[in-house]
């Protein structure tokens, strides 16, 4: 049996008990005979005695009913997931803005909404870049996605401000690299360690075309329904949260089959 949340548990006893009478009728009965039937108060009370009887009998259905809401909802956000997909795929898979990674011409595009202080973003790094290097034709779009707080804004425009001097992937990789939580300094020496100019780099970092990356993104995610990270896109499927590197390449190799 799936867990349940024990207040989800009451919440749903107490309120199937409390439905209206006339409501569970109404389901219960063919449509026809639905629209005209009205009850007396005796009535009433032996079908919400029978309801009552049935469920503190049957409490399994109870769940049976949340687990056939949560698939159907779950199927209905997976279509959503896929339209926006397809609406927004210009944006999401071929931006001039977005740092590209592996193939700039390869056959298949993967995309990673990323934060520089996800713990899972991190623990996934390797597992990317293993991904990049076994496939000569993929083409990996980096989308900066900082929402873990204000060390983040300032990581992803450090990295973004990085491309004027050629080494946007120098500085991803070392912060992507970097344990513990991230701040100006922390950012800054991480830039220097990679042969970063840091005063240019401060200065680039406030540029109009690097805060209009990050705010697309950030209205991208919301438009995918994105809430954390990191989110990966594989040809027009979502998938959220951290994932394997065999999971990886099945992923890849079914986008790729669909063209």
């Amino acid at each position: 049996m799936r867990p349940v949340l024990p207040f989800l548990r009451s919440a749903l006893r107490a309120s199937l008990l409390a439905l209206p009478v006339a409501a569970l009728a109404l389901s219960a009965a063919a449509p026809a005979r639905a629209q005209s039937a009205s009850f007396d108060g005796s009535q009433k009370a032996a079908i919400e005695k029978i309801v009552r009887d049935y469920l503190m009998e049957h409490p399994e259905v109870i769940l049976q009913a949340v687990d056939a809401m949560q698939e159907r909802q779950k199927t209905a956000e997976a279509e959503q997931a896929r339209k926006a997909l397809v609406e927004n795929r210009a944006e999401l898979t071929r931006s001039p803005a977005d740092p590209v990674a592996g193939n700039p011409q390869g056959d298949i595009t993967v995309v990673e909404f990323f934060d520089y202080q996800c713990g899972y973003c991190k623990a996934v790094q390797a597992d990317t870049e293993a991904l990049i290097k076994s496939d000569p034709k993929l083409r990996f779009v980096l989308k900066e996605f900082p929402i873990l707080g204000p060390a983040s804004l300032v990581a992803s425009k450090a990295a973004l401000a990085a491309r004027a001097q050629g080494k946007y992937m120098e500085l991803h990789n070392a912060l992507m690299a970097q344990r513990g939580q991230l701040d100006d300094a922390v950012i800054m020496r991480l830039a220097k360690s990679v042969g970063l100019d840091t005063d240019r780099l401060k200065k680039d970092m406030e540029s109009p075309d690097v805060l209009k990356v990050i705010a697309a993104n950030q209205a991208l995610a919301e438009k995918l329904n994105i809430r954390g990270t990191p989110a990966f896109v594989f040809g027009d499927e979502l998938v959220p949260g951290a994932i394997k590197l065999d999971d990886m390449k099945r992923l890849t190799d079914a986008a790729r089959a669909k063209g």
